[in-house]
């Protein structure tokens, strides 16, 4: 994917070329937004993005300090998902879509749970229907290196064990910073199956 000029490019999925870059990736940035509120914008990395086919990709949302793209879906599934290069041509790739939220307490988990390399601290996987993807010259986006990935987070996840994390859920996890419910305890079955 050269990139020569400036201007954006739109396709209604991804092609072979986009999909080689999107593996290359080491992180990528999600997007959200309510009906009121914030905007949020995360920065994702790990092994924690998958290619389902060339209109759907999912992605494995580890626990942290807030759950806000729970609370925005809640309101308005669409969601943004930005790669950009960091080395070789300038790209910036965005996927456009609407998505849905996959819990432990889904028939769907088991269908999702083995694309990804276990992880004590999964709290969700969310899978993005794409309706457009675009792409442009990421011209102002400087190089950078890439080192390795951080351990922290796992670490600390493994250090809570599966009900510690349950329990990090329930007490931190259920609402936005815009006090907007994210529906954790019974999206994740805490409702009926209480922490023991």
């Amino acid at each position: 994917m050269n990139c020569v000029v400036v201007m954006g490019k739109k396709f209604k999925h991804l092609n072979i070329q986009q999909i080689d870059f999107i593996k290359q990736q080491k992180i990528f940035f999600v997007g959200t937004a309510a009906t009121s509120g914030r905007v949020n914008v995360s920065p994702k990395g790990g092994d924690s993005f998958r290619i389902v086919n060339e209109n759907q990709v999912i992605w494995q949302n580890y626990t942290g300090s807030g759950n806000e793209t729970a609370a925005h879906l809640h309101q308005n599934p669409r969601m943004t998902i930005m790669f950009c290069a960091f080395e070789g041509n300038p790209i910036i790739l965005r996927l456009y879509g609407k998505a849905t939220a996959v819990h432990p307490s889904d028939k769907k988990w088991s269908t999702y749970v083995d694309f990804f390399p276990k992880n004590t601290g999964t709290r969700q996987f969310y899978l993005l229907d794409i309706d457009m993807v675009q792409t442009s010259c990421g011209m102002s986006v400087p190089f950078f290196d890439y080192n390795q990935d951080r351990e922290q987070l796992d670490n600390w996840s493994s250090a809570k064990g599966h009900k510690g994390i349950r329990e990090y859920w329930e007490n931190r996890n259920q609402h936005s910073i815009d006090n907007m419910d994210t529906h954790i305890v019974t999206l994740a079955g805490l409702k009926d199956n209480p922490i023991k």
